[in-house]
């Protein structure tokens, strides 16, 4: 069965949860054949109720000491755009999909997804687009993330927050 992790890190971003979950966004997961959607809510006040079927499983958890073997095992990441979390879903080479979260103000996590497609390492969405994306993107279009691209990655991470 195939498998969607989603992450919100250590924060929260209810508007994600929220979306992932809607009727339409699962209809697309099960037609593109996801069966198990896996979600990490971190300190969200939005909170699904799991439930398992024939069709389909949701699991909830807020946080784990690790979540390595999520995105490992995963066969699709939806994620914040946080650096954290794009780092590690790229570097273990599961296809990505960020969601910026358009509601924060000086918004760099933009900045980062938007370099990370253009480099053609993953595909990114708002909430509002979310289903869309879902149902267009080619996840073998996608480029790998090489090992020792980590400084690269930590450059224009630089750049975007202004420290550089």
């Amino acid at each position: 069965m195939k498998s969607v992790f989603v992450t919100v890190g250590t924060t929260s971003f209810d508007e994600l949860i929220s979306c992932v979950t809607s009727e339409d966004v699962i209809q697309a997961l099960r037609e593109l054949g996801y069966g198990r959607l896996v979600l990490q809510i971190g300190r969200g006040a939005v909170e699904p109720a799991p439930y398992s079927s024939a069709e389909f499983t949701l699991e909830v958890f807020r946080y784990k000491d690790s979540i390595t073997e999520e995105i490992r095992t995963a066969d699709l990441v939806i994620s914040h755009a946080g650096a954290g979390s794009c780092l590690e879903t790229l570097g273990a080479g599961t296809p990505l999909l960020v969601v910026v979260n358009d509601q924060l103000m000086n918004n760099h996590q933009l900045e980062l997804a938007r370099q990370l497609h253009r480099d053609g390492h993953l595909y990114y969405c708002t909430c509002r687009t979310l289903s869309d994306t879902l149902k267009t993107m080619d996840l073998s279009a996608l480029n790998p993330f090489l090992p020792g691209q980590t400084e690269k990655f930590a450059t224009f991470l630089d750049k975007a927050v202004g420290l550089q």
